[in-house]
């Protein structure tokens, strides 16, 4: 996989990863994201590079972005969870429609041509990006979060969204909680713990996914055993994951010093420009 390419171009590679796993890191804990909106974006430069063809990119992709998303997630979390802002009645009420939402768009995402993911990202991505940056208190579905029936199939749609995205969920939950009048730093915390319901479950999924497709292409070395189980990169995950998981309190810290609408401007701007670069590769 690596014998074609210049050791200058592998050192600069391998720096590359580690500085997007640090800026990975910042964003789970700034946006509370989980920092795939990052993730998927550098993954899919390597596996060109790496000659990852096009109908298996996206899914190699989205796969190691929901692994690499776990610690990061976890490390979030505990921050936020530290000063108090996290909503956890409503992760309970999430984890489990959530969940089976994860496993659904695994499940598609054994069987849907690569254009499926890009587009999935574009459109939630642009969507969140106009909201966040041209949020008006008058563009709410309510002044209090809906039933339990009405989260329960938010919680399912989050799941299968993310899933196909690569996102730990965060910008989907961010969005809909402060449709409904929850503060943005509330908003932000607590999908920070979405971010574990949906990268846990999803990993699993892609490696199942992925399954039989190292066989059916035995000469694309990065879905090769041990450097790949299904659609989950492990080499991907083992650059990313030090650097994203040490900065990831970096992140949260930041993001309680900022006021709300610094932090949606920053949010929705940084949307907005991963969502333009899938439009271009469209």
């Amino acid at each position: 996989m690596f014998s074609s390419l210049p050791i200058s171009d592998l050192i600069l590679l391998v720096v590359a990863l580690a500085g997007a796993g640090a800026v990975t890191g910042v964003l789970a804990g700034l946006f509370g994201v989980g920092g795939g909106t990052v993730i998927v974006p550098v993954l899919y430069e390597l596996f060109r590079i790496l000659e990852v063809p096009e109908d298996l990119r996206m899914p190699l992709c989205v796969g190691t972005s929901l692994a690499i998303i776990i610690p990061t997630s976890f490390r979030s979390f505990m921050a936020h969870r530290k000063r108090g802002a996290v909503d956890t009645d409503v992760l309970k009420l999430w984890a489990l429609p959530i969940i089976i939402g994860v496993l659904c768009g695994s499940v598609i995402a054994r069987y849907a041509p690569p254009e499926v993911f890009k587009i999935v990202f574009i459109l939630v991505a642009g969507f969140s990006a106009i909201r966040l940056i041209f949020s008006r208190e008058s563009w709410r579905l309510g002044t209090e979060l809906p039933g339990k029936p009405a989260l329960r199939i938010y919680g399912v749609v989050i799941g299968v969204l993310s899933s196909l995205m690569g996102i730990g969920g965060g910008q989907l939950s961010t969005l809909m909680l402060t449709f409904y009048g929850r503060p943005i730093h509330q908003a932000v915390a607590t999908s920070a713990g979405v971010g574990l319901l949906v990268s846990i479950p999803g990993a699993l999924g892609y490696i199942y996914a992925g399954s039989g497709r190292a066989a059916e292409n035995p000469d694309i070395v990065a879905l090769q055993f041990p450097l790949a189980v299904g659609f989950v990169s492990l080499i991907g995950a083992a650059l990313f994951i030090p650097t994203s998981v040490l900065c990831a309190s970096f992140g949260a810290n930041l993001a309680h010093r900022l006021s709300r609408r610094k932090l949606e401007l920053a949010l929705g701007l940084f949307l907005l420009l991963i969502c333009l670069r899938f439009l271009v590769s469209l």
